[in-house]
């Protein structure tokens, strides 16, 4: 936790899309603007956030890569709680104990819809008079907005991505859609068709993209190469009871087993299919393999 007085950028900042950025970026500066001033972000675990009696908020990234795009931007501290041992704190001690406490902010920046304490009671006005009485400023960052003018949010791009627009999600989110993922056994029928692939299994929160076929990137073990990846069932070779990626590395031949390898979609190239013989997928794999390089 900080040693220095904050400047703390707050929200859930799923997807570190640039409307997120921009509340994160203002942190950055008004640690740079003022000695002693550390640049901070108070966020929640996406998957541990419950809203409306549902099952709770399908996350874009996870912990892991949602932190690593977040202290690339410049911030010294993430305070990343979990959110069930936090829900049912009032605004006011929602800014005693977190702001005051445990961040010692001075700053505190947020986007106008920002909400926090118990059933989200708390909104940006509540939040400046509270810390107005402790001296925070409260600084908030106007939304940022795509080229048609609709303000981009985290709920737009989780819908282009389970519709498999994931070109213009990874537009809105300033970098690719992403998965950092062990690889599992499969069935290894890529190796009998002259194309072995690696398995991970999507995890249960994640936010699905449409069953179908992308062009990719995988990065392991400091390298990166081209790929093609199959969202879905596997329904010609398997039918699998949970969705599985599975992905072709075009130039490494090599075990990968037990290994984690980051996964990033580029663009969608097919829905998934279910072919009547292993020649024809066979067929379908070449010709994927061709437009996924090339989309590059």
């Amino acid at each position: 936790m900080p040693e220095n007085s904050t400047a703390v950028a707050m929200g859930l900042f799923d997807g570190v899309h640039f409307g997120h950025r921009s509340v994160i970026k203002r942190a950055v500066e008004i640690a740079e603007e003022n000695i002693g001033i550390a640049p901070a972000v108070f966020t929640f675990e996406t998957a541990s956030v419950t809203s409306k009696g549902d099952n709770g908020v399908e996350y874009l990234l996870s912990r892991e890569l949602k932190h690593e795009l977040i202290g690339r931007l410049g911030v010294k501290y993430i305070y990343s709680p979990d959110f069930m041992n936090f829900k049912n704190l009032t605004a006011e001690e929602f800014v005693e104990l977190v702001l005051c406490d445990k961040l010692m902010a001075r700053y505190v920046i947020c986007g106008e819809d920002f909400r926090f304490g118990k059933n989200a009671s708390g909104n940006v006005e509540i939040l400046d008079k509270l810390c107005r009485k402790r001296g925070i400023t409260v600084i908030i960052v106007p939304p940022v907005t795509e080229d048609s003018g609709v303000r981009i949010s985290s709920t737009m791009i989780r819908n282009l991505v389970k519709e498999g627009r994931i070109s213009e999600a990874n537009k809105l989110m300033g970098a690719r859609f992403q998965f950092r993922l062990p690889v599992m056994y499969g069935h290894q029928i890529g190796r009998t068709l002259d194309f072995p692939t690696i398995n991970q299994y999507l995890k249960k929160r994640q936010v699905m993209p449409k069953y179908g076929v992308y062009a990719s990137v995988a990065e392991f073990m400091g390298r990166v190469y081209p790929a093609v990846t199959n969202i879905g069932m596997k329904p010609t070779v398997a039918n699998t009871e949970v969705p599985v990626a599975e992905s072709y590395i075009v130039g490494f031949d090599g075990d990968l087993y037990g290994e984690t390898v980051k996964i990033s979609l580029i663009d969608f190239i097919r829905p998934e299919v279910k072919f009547d013989s292993l020649e024809q997928l066979k067929n379908q794999i070449a010709q994927d393999v061709k437009k996924a390089t090339e989309a590059r």
